[in-house]
């Protein structure tokens, strides 16, 4: 059941827009120090600064391409106008934190005590936990029970598929606990009333 015209979603995309072009006009190593101070690495986490948890959505480390920006305002729109802003920002914000602070935890949890200055201070920051996990709760909310399996096994396959390559990266990990949280929270009816009737 769409609800009304979104109005957030719209106000979010933009901002993020406009605060990329900006930083993009810093010199590079402003910039980076910038991203740095809101990024969700092992360091800031580590030094208690869960600010970050937060902040971190809403920076981007480059001006997104219009596809992707496009995108973005369609999947997060379209949350919006189906379970109104609250919900969607809920999910968008359990996307977003609850992957950061668990990738947090595999990366402290390898075993080694300090990771690699690369991985502990690298630049994490984006959109694309919340948006993953805003996809899969959308799946889950497809109507028609095939068409929900296939749209939901689609995009868990999407996330499996770079975890599996050798040269993975804990964001990687991070896109596929994304996708599973999503979709944990559209199976959960009393969560999200997005999905209208069942239909077999």
């Amino acid at each position: 059941m769409w609800r009304r015209l979104p109005w957030v979603a719209p106000l979010y995309v933009v901002a993020i827009g406009v605060g990329a072009y900006a930083a993009a006009r810093l010199p590079g190593a402003r910039r980076a120090e910038l991203l740095r101070a809101h990024s969700t690495n092992v360091e800031n986490l580590r030094a208690g600064r869960w600010r970050t948890l937060v902040t971190s959505a809403a920076f981007i480390e480059e001006p997104l391409p219009l596809p992707y920006s496009a995108a973005l305002l369609v999947a997060l729109g379209t949350a919006e106008a189906r379970w109104g802003p609250r919900r969607a920002a809920g999910v968008f914000a359990v996307g977003h934190i609850g992957s950061s602070l668990l990738v947090y935890a595999g990366l402290r949890g390898r075993g080694r005590a300090d990771p690699p200055d690369t991985t502990a201070r690298a630049i994490d920051v984006g959109v694309s936990y919340g948006l993953n996990a805003t996809l899969g709760a959308l799946a889950m909310t497809v109507p028609h029970r095939g068409a929900r399996t296939a749209a939901t096994a689609g995009l868990l396959a999407l996330g499996i598929r770079p975890v599996l390559r050798p040269e993975r990266t804990f964001t990687d990990a991070g896109h596929l606990i994304a996708i599973a949280l999503g979709v944990g929270i559209g199976a959960g009816r009393g969560a999200l009333r997005g999905r209208s009737s069942e239909q077999r």
